[in-house]
């Protein structure tokens, strides 16, 4: 680290203006590395390219490179310092069926890598240890949630990634996700013939049919931060044959981990009501990682919007903000951690619409890739500068018990093991 006795707001200032002409000297590289991603998207789980894409760049930067960290095939660890204060950046690469970086997960992607090269030649000065975590499946599966179980972020004194969006900047700590956890219904009756001999059958399709109008009465029953949604994904093979299988795909969304318990336990008392009624047996389970809530720190996100503004941006203090849900949520449970957005400004398309993923090649998602890793950048050494605020992130990291990190949550519904995450593959 800098000399005690050089003021702090000189260090601060003299290696934010290394980092930003790390940036600028990048910028054509990083772009890039945008626009290659967003060309090529793939889906959770598969994202081999985008994984490889951002592996060698690190690589070439002088950062110790693993693809396939931590069990997770496409995901990357790519470490750079021995500082004792760990920061962890994540980067999403992973895109949408049929819609392709709807998600501007290529904004997420070159923005983190971004943040964590410009970091690396300050490193050592500021005393960090600089992490870039790529991590697959946020769309669909939570890949966050197999890294944390397998200790990705057990060394981790903060974490940070940043989203693109579309209309204002908005204040970090006014982002919030919701909790959300997909599961799998299935109804088992008895066939026989629809017309021959109907009376001896038992009709799973009748129990999935039930179950979606239960579901369609409890949605005006439940709060507006929450949302339940479920389709019929096999209800049968021909007319003539009355059903002796369905499945229905559901999810349950909340805003707290207490609502979202009890929305899970009133749609599942909708499939066990619709089994009952046609004589049906019933069974559930889970489809991916449930992915809790959103949890913004307060000092992180205060240094972002600060750091925001100094890249001459302006920012809307709103509240509540979001909607969907992330496993970014998971994390921020466990280690202090922001998931901030960023404006493409001036387009005005919504995400996982088409409109979105040309809004995500744009010059104003170029800017936001740029304004992204700088503000994910500066904010890392303005914790790292400050003595106080780097104890304080310290200290919380000591007085977390060895493997807190990967534990699942109190309350959430049970959590997928790794293996159980293969066999879903």
């Amino acid at each position: 680290m800098s000399s005690p006795t050089e003021p702090a707001t000189t260090v601060t200032t003299t290696l934010k203006g290394r980092v930003a002409e790390e940036l600028a000297a990048r910028r054509e590289q990083l772009l890039a590395l945008s626009h290659a991603i967003h060309a090529d998207p793939e889906l959770s789980w598969q994202e081999h390219r985008a994984a490889a894409r951002v592996a060698d760049i690190l690589r070439e930067a002088g950062f110790a490179v693993e693809v396939g960290a931590y069990g997770v095939e496409t995901a990357v660890e790519a470490v750079i310092g021995d500082g004792d204060l760990s920061v962890v950046i994540c980067a999403e690469y992973d895109a949408l069926p049929g819609v392709g970086h709807a998600c501007g997960h290529n904004v997420i992607a070159s923005a983190g890598v971004g943040a964590a090269l410009a970091l690396a030649p300050v490193a050592e000065e500021a005393g960090l240890r600089v992490t870039l975590l790529g991590t697959p499946a946020e769309e669909h599966g939570g890949g966050k949630v197999s890294l944390l179980q397998a200790g990705a972020w057990e060394h981790a004194d903060f974490s940070m990634m940043v989203h693109g969006m579309t209309g204002p900047d908005r204040g970090a700590a006014s982002f919030r996700s919701t909790a959300v956890d997909r599961f799998e219904v299935e109804f088992t009756g008895v066939a026989a013939h629809a017309a021959g001999a109907p009376e001896h059958a038992v009709n799973a399709g009748a129990a999935a049919s039930l179950a979606i109008t239960a579901i369609a009465m409890l949605r005006q029953h439940i709060v507006s931060t929450s949302n339940l949604n479920a389709f019929i994904s096999f209800g049968g093979e021909a007319t003539n044959v009355i059903a002796d299988r369905a499945v229905l795909q559901v999810e349950v969304r909340a805003a707290e981990l207490d609502e979202w318990a009890e929305l899970r336990r009133r749609a599942l008392a909708c499939f066990e009501g619709a089994a009952i009624a046609t004589g049906c047996s019933w069974s559930h389970r889970p489809t991916e990682h449930a992915y809790a809530p959103m949890r913004p720190d307060e000092t992180l996100a205060g240094l972002w919007d600060a750091n925001l503004e100094a890249r001459g941006r302006t920012i809307v203090h709103e509240e509540g903000i979001g909607g969907g849900s992330t496993d970014m949520g998971n994390v921020s449970w466990v280690v202090p951690t922001i998931h901030p957005v960023i404006s493409f400004i001036g387009e005005e398309t919504v995400p996982h619409h088409p409109d979105f993923a040309a809004s995500a090649v744009t010059p104003a998602a170029d800017d936001a890739v740029m304004d992204g890793a700088a503000a994910l950048a500066w904010t890392t050494l303005d914790i790292a500068l400050d003595p106080v605020v780097r104890e304080d992130f310290r200290q919380h990291t000591a007085q977390r018990p060895a493997g807190a990190t990967t534990q699942p949550l109190p309350g959430a519904p049970a959590t997928l093991t790794h293996a159980d995450m293969e066999a879903l593959r």
